[in-house]
C-alpha cells in the first residue's frame, strides 16, 4: 500500500511538473508578447490576437495533456482502477496548480510588480467609483499578488479536479461484459 502511494505521488509529481510547465511557458509567452505590444499601433492588435490564440492552445493543450497523462498512469499501473486514476488526476492538478501559482506570484511580485498598479490607474478613470471605493481598492493593491496566488491555486486545482472526474470515469476502460468480483 505504501509503495502504491509512492508511485501515485511520484507519477503525479512528474505529471504536475509537465502541466505546470506548460502553464508557466504560456505565462512567459504572454509576458513577452505584452512587451512587444507596448510599442502600440497595429502590432498591439496582432499581439492581442496572438495572446488569444496562445490561451486557446494552452486551454485545449492542458485538457488533452491531462487526459494523456491519466491514460499513461493507468497503463503504467495495472492495479489502477477509476478511483485511483481520479486520485492521480486530482493530485496532478494540485501540484500543477501549486507550481503555476508560485510562478505567477513570482511574476507579479518581482518581474512585473506594476501590473496591479496599472489596473488601479485604469480604475481611477472610472467615474462610477466614489472615493470610498477607490480607497478600499488602493488598500488591497499591495496584497494582490498573494491574493492572486490563492485564487489561481484554487481555480486551477478545481478545474483539474473536474477534468480528473470526467476523464477517470473511462480510464481504465471498463468492459461491462466481464464478471465483476
Amino acid at each position: 500500500m505504501a509503495e502504491q502511494k509512492n508511485i501515485l505521488w511520484e507519477s503525479a509529481g512528474k505529471a504536475g511538473l509537465v502541466l505546470g510547465g506548460v502553464s508557466i511557458l504560456y505565462l512567459l509567452c504572454t509576458m513577452l508578447t505584452g512587451k512587444v505590444a507596448e510599442n502600440g499601433g497595429a502590432i498591439a492588435f496582432v499581439m492581442t490576437v496572438v495572446n488569444a490564440l496562445l490561451w486557446i492552445a494552452k486551454f485545449v493543450g492542458c485538457i488533452w495533456l491531462m487526459r494523456l497523462l491519466m491514460q499513461r498512469f493507468s497503463q503504467a499501473d495495472p492495479t489502477a482502477d477509476n478511483a485511483r486514476v481520479f486520485r492521480f488526476g486530482t493530485l496532478t492538478a494540485l501540484l500543477s496548480a501549486l507550481l503555476y501559482s508560485a510562478a505567477y506570484l513570482a511574476y507579479t511580485s518581482f518581474l512585473a510588480p506594476d501590473v496591479f498598479d496599472q489596473a488601479l490607474e485604469m480604475l481611477r478613470d472610472n467615474p462610477m467609483l466614489d472615493a470610498n471605493s477607490m480607497s478600499a481598492i488602493e488598500e488591497m493593491i499591495p496584497r494582490m499578488p498573494t491574493f492572486s496566488f490563492f485564487v489561481n491555486l484554487i481555480y486551477c486545482w478545481l478545474f483539474g479536479t473536474v477534468l480528473a472526474a470526467i476523464f477517470s470515469r473511462n480510464i481504465p476502460p471498463q468492459n461491462p461484459f466481464t464478471d465483476a468480483q
